[in-house]
């Protein structure tokens, strides 16, 4: 019997109400049996990353945290909304936490997906590109084939989960098919 695979979704946004945060959660519901989508619920509460707190023994415990389940994944997933144009701070926290140190931090060789959704007629394309950068930079295996962006989030969503939105639930599939075929990079 094969090892199920273990995807971490980090959520963008901190909104109670986000329509990221629901997307995160109809990726969760359609995920295939073999896999395990573990939503990160932290992003909110690790301090920005500062090279002064990040020393052994003495990280805080939700940066530990974080580096920890992304250490444990075999895939990363960030599902980002559009803050002025590009990722919020949250979203670009947690990848400079993940890092470091650097050449050697949990995004190495990590394969890692971005998809979104935005209020824009776009789906937030520009944060969704903007945070493939940063997580190449850092050192994952971004792939960049893996596309998923929903434009008029808060029409579309006002009234409909993603869970329940036929085609959203069909790109999910796909982002899943093009997960399996992603190795980490060696």
């Amino acid at each position: 019997m094969s090892k199920k695979s273990t995807v971490l979704t980090l959520v963008g946004s901190l909104r109670a109400e986000s329509t990221n945060q629901k997307l995160a959660e109809a990726i969760q519901l359609n995920a295939p049996e073999q896999v395990d989508v573990v939503i990160h619920e932290s992003l909110g509460n690790i301090p920005f990353y500062n090279e002064d707190i990040d020393v052994e023994g003495q990280v805080p415990a939700a940066a530990a945290a974080l580096r920890a389940a992304a250490n444990d994944a075999d895939t990363i997933l960030l599902v980002t909304p559009e803050h002025n144009g590009t990722v919020p701070a949250s979203l670009k926290n947690a990848i400079d936490w993940l890092s470091r140190p650097f050449g050697a931090g949990a995004l190495s060789g990590k394969p890692t997906a971005v998809v979104g959704t935005a209020f824009g007629q776009f789906g937030g394309v520009w944060a969704q590109d903007e945070a493939r950068k940063a997580v190449g930079i850092a050192g994952a295996q971004v792939l960049e084939d893996v596309k998923l962006a929903v434009p008029g989030s808060m029409v579309r969503f006002a009234e409909l989960h993603p869970k329940d939105d036929a085609e959203v639930v069909e790109q999910i599939k796909g982002v899943f098919d093009a997960l399996a075929v992603a190795q980490p990079a060696a």
